[in-house]
C-alpha cells in the first residue's frame, strides 16, 4: 500500500501521515518498524530488488541454458519487472536523479547493484567459455537496463516514437512488451556472440 502511494504521490509528495492512513495502521507503527519514511522507502526498494535478484540467481544456476540464453532470461525478467512496477521504478529514478537526499540515494544504488553482478557474472563466463565475445561488461548492463529506462521514463516521448495517441499506455500493451523485448534480445546478440 506504501508502493501505490509513493507511485501516486512521489517520495516528497508522501507524508507518513498518508502512508499510515493507507496502509490503515497508525503513525507510531510506521515509526516503530521503520524510524522514517527513507527507511519506509528503502524497505520497499529492497523488497522489489531482492526479489529480482531471487530471479538472476535462478538464471545464473540454470545449467540447461547457453549463456544468450540467459542473456535472454535477464531480458524477460527486466522487462516484465520493470514494465509491471514503471510507475514506482519511476520514483526510484527520480530520487536518483534529484540528489536531494543522498543517503536515501546511496542507499537505493547499494540496493540495486548487487543485482547488476548476477548479470556481469553471465557476461563474464559466457566470455571466458568464448561464447560471447571480449566486451566491456558495465557498458553491456547499461545497455541493457538503460534502454529499458528510456522507454519507460517518458509515456509522452514514447508515445511520440511510436506515433501514437496521448491516451494510449504502451506498457500494457503486450505487443509493444514483446517489441522492447526483442529489440533488446537482438542488440545483445549483434554485440555478444562471435
Amino acid at each position: 500500500m506504501a508502493m501505490e502511494l509513493f507511485a501516486e504521490k512521489g517520495f516528497e509528495g508522501s507524508s507518513i501521515r498518508d502512508l499510515a492512513a493507507r496502509a490503515g495502521v497508525n503513525v507510531a507503527m510506521v515509526n516503530y518498524y521503520f524510524g522514517t519514511k527513507e527507511k519506509l522507502f528503502e524497505s520497499l526498494v529492497e523488497q522489489k530488488a531482492s526479489y529480482t535478484r531471487g530471479v538472476l540467481d535462478e538464471i545464473v544456476k540454470n545449467t540447461s541454458l547457453s549463456y544468450i540464453g540467459k542473456i535472454d532470461a535477464v531480458i524477460d525478467t527486466y522487462v516484465s519487472r520493470l514494465f509491471s512496477n514503471r510507475i514506482f521504478h519511476r520514483v526510484i529514478h527520480q530520487e536518483m536523479m534529484l540528489n536531494q537526499r543522498e543517503s536515501l540515494q546511496q542507499a537505493i544504488v547499494d540496493i540495486i547493484f548487487p543485482n547488476t553482478l548476477k548479470i556481469r557474472q553471465i557476461l563474464d563466463e559466457g566470455m571466458q567459455t568464448g561464447e560471447f565475445k571480449q566486451v566491456d561488461s558495465t557498458m553491456v548492463i547499461a545497455t541493457l537496463i538503460g534502454t529499458i529506462n528510456q522507454v519507460l521514463l517518458s509515456r509522452m516521448m514514447c508515445n511520440k516514437l511510436l506515433n501514437k495517441e496521448a491516451s494510449y499506455i504502451p506498457y500494457e500493451d503486450q505487443q509493444f512488451r514483446d517489441r522492447v523485448t526483442g529489440h533488446i534480445r537482438q542488440l545483445m546478440r549483434d554485440h555478444l556472440l562471435k
